[in-house]
């Protein structure tokens, strides 16, 4: 080095430290923000719910408020122009995504009377791609009639996705009954611990997706993105799964963490107990509730004189899932105050065994 060179200064560059939170956590102490593995949160009173869900108060409601494990389903086959045919009584999340969102991209739905499986034929229109319901409509367990509706499907040569949340597999396999696609949230009973968000989609196989041809182009027509694949040639009884995986998650990235797989899988082993019990505790709430003199009516297939409930014994031997509803007498303030005298509903967690609308 020459006399004439300078030395370069050296010298920390840092202009900041990160420490922490500049407050530590409330409930821990922690000086760095905490993780807390949950999906959902309890509302003090019906009050702190209804401000929640009114987003008066800015706080949590939910892990998510949107279905990202039907909307993959929904969107794999359907394109600007196409039709969906649903059932009106499915989950709120899942209506929103037909309703409103969907139409942006000129995808439309018709929704229809679940209990009437005609109304799904009527709807059904020469752009339609699929049909779509749940095993038990969101919230009222009201159940449609499986085979009627597959039956009609099929006939117009339509997919039946069945969204099996409430369910599950251990007290119905959609698959058995004629559905062609089965959606279900993992966050719900499958994980049972209100800890991790997730979803599963099951293809059954036995779906032509090119008996008629160009009504699925997603699937049977050459995809550019794709290195010019024909999903449905290539792939057969997997090609609608395999192109969620290598298309609609490829662009959007909805996976799970490791440590997310591994609670849902953690959770599947005692689902069958879990399940067991939700039910049989379920059906003890509802003979409680029917001695009560505020409770004015109860919404349960299991309930005898309801039009769905010869379907309940048809189809579930097991027992037909622990969501129902109750509506009391005297409108919404009566509800209020019942509510806050009920301890249970109060802490009863979104994933817990029972539910109660007003």
């Amino acid at each position: 080095m020459s006399a004439q060179e300078t030395h370069t200064p050296y010298h920390f560059e840092t202009l900041q430290l990160h420490v922490g939170q500049e407050s530590a956590d409330p409930a821990s102490d922690a000086r760095a923000v905490p993780i807390y593995q949950t999906t959902s949160y309890v509302f003090h009173d019906f009050d702190h719910a209804e401000a929640r869900f009114g987003l008066a108060d800015p706080g949590n409601i939910y892990g998510r408020l949107t279905n990202t494990t039907q909307g993959y389903a929904v969107r794999n086959i359907t394109q600007a122009g196409d039709h969906i045919v649903a059932a009106k009584n499915i989950y709120g999340g899942t209506f929103n995504l037909l309703r409103h969102t969907l139409p942006r991209d000129g995808i439309t739905t018709t929704f229809v009377d679940a209990n009437d499986p005609h109304a799904f034929e009527e709807a059904i229109a020469d752009n339609t791609k699929l049909v779509y319901f749940e095993t038990f409509g969101n919230p009222n367990a009201d159940l449609p009639d499986f085979d009627a509706i597959t039956e009609i499907a099929h006939r117009h040569h339509l997919p039946v996705i069945v969204d099996n949340t409430f369910a599950t597999p251990y007290l119905f396999r959609p698959l058995e009954h004629g559905a062609d696609i089965v959606v279900e949230s993992a966050t719900k009973f499958i994980g049972g611990h209100g800890t991790t968000l997730g979803g599963v989609i099951v293809e059954g196989g036995d779906f032509k997706w090119d008996a008629v041809p160009g009504k699925f182009p997603t699937l049977t027509e050459p995809d550019p993105s794709y290195h010019g694949l024909n999903f449905y040639e290539a792939l057969g009884p997997v090609s609608f799964v395999t192109r969620i995986r290598a298309v609609l998650l490829r662009d959007t990235g909805a996976t799970l963490s490791p440590f997310s797989a591994f609670l849902l899988l953690q959770g599947t082993e005692t689902l069958s107990l879990r399940v067991e019990r939700h039910v049989e505790n379920a059906l003890k709430v509802i003979d409680y509730l029917k001695t009560v003199p505020e409770v004015e009516s109860i919404s349960h297939p299991s309930i005898e004189g309801r039009p769905d409930h010869d379907l309940y014994e048809k189809y579930f031997p097991n027992g037909a899932g622990s969501i129902f509803t109750f509506d009391i007498r005297g409108g919404k303030d009566a509800a209020r105050a019942y509510i806050r005298e009920q301890s249970v509903c109060r802490s009863a967690p979104s994933t817990s065994t029972t539910s109660s609308t007003i």
